[in-house]
């Protein structure tokens, strides 16, 4: 007896393989840059690129949903006034809100990675430093838990969360 398991597997693959299964781009969404998306090392720079920059200047935030897949979240862990651990879970747009400038100089980078894959799911321990000017002395460290998927064409962020209680 063939298990429906062994049916559907051969057949989402098979849809995978001609893109039938691939995401389509958001309405908004620019076409990626080839380097951002080709590597695990290519769309982790770019993650920090897109949040880095001098104060007054609006976040790429096009170029930030060409790497993030339409369905992706953000969630932002911390402890409510009372000191009890609370998550915020939104999309994109929900993080970026109005999409306006950045109030203050804000810049990011990697500091050190860990990762693990299965198939074509990657997990990333990122952890950053953040300072008020590029390579500064940082005010905050911290890690990223990235999840990301290669479709057999690009690397996709489908979601991100740190935790700011944890700094």
């Amino acid at each position: 007896m063939t298990s429906p398991r062994s049916t559907v597997l051969p057949v989402a693959f098979l849809l995978l393989m001609t893109g039938a299964l691939a995401p389509p781009a958001a309405e908004g969404q620019s076409p990626p840059r080839s380097e951002d998306v080709a590597t695990v090392d290519g769309i982790i720079a770019a993650y920090y690129e897109v949040v880095s920059g001098p104060a007054g200047e609006v976040p790429d935030i096009a170029r930030d949903r060409s790497l993030h897949h339409p369905n992706a979240w953000v969630a932002i862990a911390g402890l409510d006034d009372g000191g009890v651990p609370r998550v915020n879970v939104t999309t994109l747009d929900g993080y970026y809100g109005d999409g306006g400038p950045r109030p203050e100089a804000f810049y990011e980078w990697e500091t050190d990675r860990a990762t693990q894959r299965s198939g074509n799911m990657l997990h990333v321990w990122s952890s950053y430093a953040s300072a008020r000017t590029p390579g500064g002395e940082p005010f905050d460290t911290g890690v990223n838990s990235i999840t990301l998927f290669h479709d057999g064409e690009r690397w996709w962020i489908m979601g991100w969360m740190f935790d700011g209680a944890a700094n």
